[in-house]
């Protein structure tokens, strides 16, 4: 039984044993190399590394691989600079080329210099000078870089390469190059894995057939599509469209909007606001619903169609504006409302379709269908024609209404834009309250003809003249009451009457916009180099290319859309990052190490040169 004890014992301190070597090994930079010199005049304390005939300097510490022609190992700070043909590489994703790179074993903190070279997968990085932190799996560059993707090339004067998340952040002077468009930003994510790039600050996104801006956006630079949420705006040929939301396809030449959404339109001076917004560039056509209401300018006034969908389709000199369910149209002296709306801007033909009624200041009129014409070179309306069922009225400045109804009404506008004339074609009825100046009463006149015309004096009805068969009588008003007042069809709507452009939204409820899904700011959880209070307590290599200095935070490089991560996030965060890369390096240096420690290569010792 002491025996089985005594073995038991010698076995756990055998592992606890082995264990602890292949951590220390782990931690020390391990070499081969064909010839192996020392140089203590000149390098006072290193070993120096030469390749041979076929064979590289070979390098491994902790899961990580190096190659290179020249080095100098300095035993006792666990550092090494290796020179000329460097290599680099982690794992069998990631590599690094470069004329130089030191690193440190006890920090895992590598410095590259001379054309660095990083590549991940699919994903390579170019510049003068990288630092690459093996504890964070991070990499930097603040010299200038660039960064390319299957679909894209990005340069940035500051960049910082995330290996695990497969992210890499860009911080002033960002552009992205593809062949259809550039995107040029303050701050830009990109992550390599599936070549998504978010936005922030200032954003542009240029192409030949449209440009967006933001001020914080998403874009797949693979598949061209993208989502930007602050002061968003994208720029057509003719039209300009913002919202709270956009969304943006450039293979389908497709755009939607959400909340609080304006579509300009620079040549025929029009707008469409509403709260959802879809535009098809290809086939020149925009839709907009929720609150929508589109306007256009004519003689410095403007005119306002708004209903439950709107739909502008066709290039802007043969443009059309379709208006579809509780339609309802305002201008400073005349407004209405109808089931539907149509309006052909190269005619100047505005059709107002399904139980149209028109008010022109005091005039009612109804009928069928309703068109107003505009001349297309003044842009004032001057016309309009009711058909079927044509029927005016208004009401008497004391008591009743005056109304006149037919088959058909063809109206004439002054330059003021007021209803001057009106001619009443087949079957004309009338009831016309005959008033002194004085406004004594006179007689009622209720009569038929085959046609009536009207004039207008100050937008009430001066004169009365009937053509052809006119029949009727003059009452006075004790005998007009025996009578039939108002004709059949009559119905005043005088309170429904449209006083100001607000009243185009009157009687509906209030409108709730949409939740937006918004895109948060970038979470750093700490600037790449330590504070500076603990850059002067690091022991940094005397023969180290690089100085403390150029280990702080320079207030010009750190981004500036950013939301910080706790304390509780950042310590989490590392340990989970520093266990995984222990572990990872761990079980790479098993594999290795047995190897390395016995000689490869029969190797030249000389002192001296």
């Amino acid at each position: 039984m002491k025996k089985q004890c005594y073995f038991l014992l010698i076995g756990l301190i055998s592992i606890s044993f082995f264990a602890k070597a292949q951590q220390e090994n782990s931690k020390r930079i391990l070499i081969n190399s064909p010839i192996e010199r020392i140089n203590e005049e000149e390098f006072p304390g290193a070993v120096i590394f030469q390749k041979g005939d076929s064979e590289q300097v070979y390098i491994e510490h902790d899961g990580a691989e190096m190659w290179c022609d020249l080095a100098f190992f300095y035993k006792e700070e666990n550092f090494v600079k290796a020179y000329r043909n460097v290599r680099m590489k982690q794992g069998d994703s990631v590599s690094m080329r470069s004329k130089y790179i030191e690193y440190n074993g006890d920090t895992k903190f590598a410095y590259a210099a001379g054309n660095v070279f990083l590549k991940k997968d699919t994903t390579t990085v170019t510049t003068d000078t990288m630092y690459f932190n093996r504890n964070t799996q991070q990499a930097y560059y603040r010299t200038g870089g660039v960064v390319t993707s299957p679909n894209s090339k990005i340069t940035s004067r500051v960049g910082r390469y995330y290996i695990e998340d497969d992210k890499i952040s860009f911080i002033n002077q960002v552009v992205v190059t593809n062949p259809e468009y550039t995107i040029l930003s303050e701050q830009l994510d990109f992550y390599s894995v599936p070549e998504h790039a978010y936005l922030y600050g200032p954003t542009t996104i240029t192409s030949k057939t449209s440009k967006v801006y933001c001020e914080r956006g998403f874009y797949d630079t693979a598949n061209d599509y993208g989502y930007f949420v602050k002061n968003s705006r994208i720029d057509y040929d003719n039209r300009q469209v913002y919202g709270d939301s956009l969304y943006f396809d450039r293979n389908k030449n497709f755009a939607s909007a959400t909340n609080n959404i304006k579509v300009l339109d620079t040549i025929n001076r029009s707008l469409i606001k509403g709260h959802y917004a879809e535009v098809y560039r290809a086939k020149d056509s925009v839709m907009i619903t929720q609150r929508a209401v589109a306007i256009t300018v004519e003689d410095n006034d403007s005119v306002y169609v708004h209903g439950d969908k709107l739909l502008l389709t066709g290039k802007p000199e043969n443009r059309i504006i379709r208006a579809y369910k509780n339609v309802k149209l305002y201008k400073s002296n005349l407004s209405g409302k109808s089931d539907s709306l149509h309006t052909n801007q190269a005619t100047g033909l505005t059709q107002m379709i399904g139980k149209p009624i028109l008010w022109n200041e005091q005039s009612q009129i109804t009928g069928d269908s309703i068109h107003l014409i505009s001349n297309t070179k003044t842009e004032k309306i001057d016309s309009l024609k009711v058909f079927d069922n044509a029927f005016i009225a208004q009401k008497d400045s004391i008591s009743g209404y005056n109304q006149i109804k037919g088959q058909k009404l063809f109206g004439f506008f002054n330059k003021k834009n007021e209803l001057e004339r009106v001619d009443i074609i087949k079957n004309a009825e009338s009831i016309v309250y005959l008033r002194e100046e004085n406004g004594e009463l006179i007689g009622i006149d209720k009569s038929k003809s085959a046609s009536i015309e009207i004039i207008f004096t100050e937008q009430t009805i001066d004169e009365v003249y009937k053509r052809k068969n006119p029949g009727g009588d003059i009452f006075p008003e004790s005998q007009f009451l025996d009578q039939s007042q108002t004709f059949e069809g009559f119905n005043w709507r005088g309170e429904e009457r449209l006083l100001s452009k607000e009243d185009i939204f009157k009687g509906e409820a209030p409108f709730v916009l949409r939740e937006i899904e918004g895109i948060p700011l970038p979470e750093i959880d700490e600037s790449f180099f330590m504070d500076n209070e603990n850059i002067e307590k690091t022991n940094l290599p005397e023969t180290s290319e690089i100085q403390k200095k150029d280990f702080k935070n320079r207030e010009e490089d750190q981004p500036k859309f950013i939301q910080k991560a706790t304390d509780k996030d950042i310590r989490k965060k590392r340990e989970d990052m520093m266990s995984r890369n222990s572990a990872t390096g761990l079980e790479r240096s098993k594999q290795k190490s047995s190897q390395l420690l016995r000689p490869k290569f029969k190797n030249k010792k000389t002192k001296g040169n």
